[in-house]
């Protein structure tokens, strides 16, 4: 099965959260109502200081990921 890199989530029990979950390397879960992120994976020493850099570009990606998407509901 062929899934989407970003995926938009809810949940009623968080009704003020907007999920983003990223489904390919590195994995998360970003909360945009607070900017907090749920890494999905397992990191060694080395992949924590590539992560370190990669981490605000991944939070970009799924910010515009979801103005995108926001956009589209507006059309």
């Amino acid at each position: 099965m062929e899934i989407p890199k970003f995926i938009l989530g809810d949940n009623s029990d968080y009704p003020e959260a907007i999920y983003i979950i990223h489904t390919e390397f590195p994995r998360f879960i970003i909360n945009l109502e607070n900017d907090e992120v749920e890494w999905l994976e397992e990191f060694d020493d080395q992949d924590q200081k590539e992560l370190e850099g990669e981490t605000e570009n991944c939070i970009r990606m799924a910010t515009e990921f979801y103005d995108r998407e926001i956009e589209r509901y507006e059309d």
